[in-house]
């Protein structure tokens, strides 16, 4: 559980375990997303007040907290439990874009900075050292991605997820946008190496 180590732009946000698919995609989108695994919602909240984050959550106990309540923390009750509503939901109620989408690594939510091609050799696939030219590396787990077949995967993916938050509520193509982040989740997305 980092946060991010330079200045950032946007919203921060903390994630409650209930609702964690939202930190990948945050991520992806280009916001400092913490994921909160613990059990201690007291630490969520102290965390969330010292680095100024907007808890997500689906717990309603956190929502009834004075902190919250007063309007000294900021939170926002997840309504679904169905992933592309969820996010539709954030998106919706902050109205985020998707201004830096793939800057921030998904598995530690550290800034990815460029790395020379030639500094990749070895630490990639050769096939991937041969087609790709452009690479960033976490700053903290030096994972390093690359605009393989799952980074174009996952930007259709906000593509049709933005079209669907253009729709209005759900319809039969906002179904296949709650599988897509579903399926976000479960991968790194971004073609990686460690």
């Amino acid at each position: 559980m980092r946060s991010r180590v330079t200045g950032v732009t946007g919203p921060k946000f903390i994630v409650d375990s209930n609702v964690g698919k939202l930190a990948k995609w945050l991520r992806m989108m280009g916001y400092d997303t913490i994921f909160f695994d613990g059990t201690d919602d007291a630490q969520m909240i102290a965390l969330a007040l010292a680095e100024g984050r907007i808890i997500l959550t689906r717990d309603t106990r956190i929502m009834k907290r004075r902190l919250v309540t007063s309007g000294q923390l900021k939170a926002i009750l997840i309504e679904s439990d169905v992933p592309a509503h969820q996010i539709r939901q954030v998106i919706d109620t902050l109205h985020l874009d998707y201004a830096h989408p793939f800057t921030i690594c998904l598995e530690c939510n550290q800034p990815l900075a460029e790395l020379p091609k030639e500094q990749a050799k070895g630490r990639v696939p050769p096939y991937v050292f041969q087609t790709q030219e452009q690479y960033v590396e976490c700053s903290h787990c030096h994972r390093i991605y690359w605009r393989g077949t799952h980074w174009q995967a996952m930007t259709r993916k906000m593509e049709r997820l933005g079209q669907n938050l253009a729709k209005g509520p759900a319809t039969e193509k906002s179904n296949d946008a709650g599988r897509d982040v579903r399926e976000a989740g479960n991968h790194t997305g971004l073609g990686a190496a460690q």
